[in-house]
């Protein structure tokens, strides 16, 4: 619930939401706790099927929701690129956190931190272990699931020990693995694909 008079900052990412933008804005909701993070208009059918079992011990905010206010501030994790809603206006200020590198000239007001890592996930990760955050079990869970998902369950060749070291300290929070495997799109073997055709 926004604060009369209080600033308002938001925390968005990409359409076509994965598990790593899920995740990163999760993360970056506990390293910004005044920030809300609010889904995008379309997820990918894995992410509805997660958020329709753990919503409602998960701080996400839909659109619809956002009070009828300005934005003062985004988070803008897992992308460069910002879809704008309504509140915000070309001068509103944007913190980029990303794991893929810069690809463009920054407009005015905005700002980019990130390092190439297997997921975004990860670099927020960092950061709350480094603050000595406590996850609930659900929250450590959906984390992993963004680290898992864009490292190929940690076999990408873009994995990092960095994505490793995260994943560990997720497991002490008490990430649930049958639960990430429940939730991931495994792709199919080249023997399913043939079957499938």
């Amino acid at each position: 619930m926004a604060i009369p008079g209080a600033v308002v900052t938001v925390i968005l990412t990409h359409e076509h939401t994965d598990f790593d933008a899920l995740a990163s804005m999760l993360a970056a909701a506990r390293l910004y706790p005044h920030a809300t993070p609010v889904l995008p208009r379309q997820m990918n059918r894995n992410l509805e099927a997660f958020l329709a079992e753990y919503a409602d011990v998960l701080p996400f905010a839909r659109l619809e929701d956002l009070p009828k206010r300005r934005i003062d501030l985004v988070i803008l994790v897992d992308s460069q690129t910002v879809q704008p809603i309504r509140g915000m206006n070309a001068g509103t200020p944007i913190q980029i956190i990303d794991h893929h590198p810069l690809s463009r000239e920054l407009p005015a007001g905005w700002t980019f931190t990130g390092d190439e890592v297997g997921a975004t996930t990860t670099l927020l990760i960092e950061r709350l272990a480094e603050q000595k955050y406590a996850l609930s079990a659900v929250e450590a869970t959906l984390l992993m699931l963004g680290i898992y998902e864009d490292t190929g369950a940690l076999s990408y060749q873009t994995t990092t020990p960095r994505d490793l070291r995260a994943s560990a300290w997720l497991l002490e929070q008490g990430a649930n693995l049958l639960v990430v495997n429940k939730f991931l799109n495994h792709p199919l073997t080249d023997e399913q694909t043939a079957l499938y055709q």
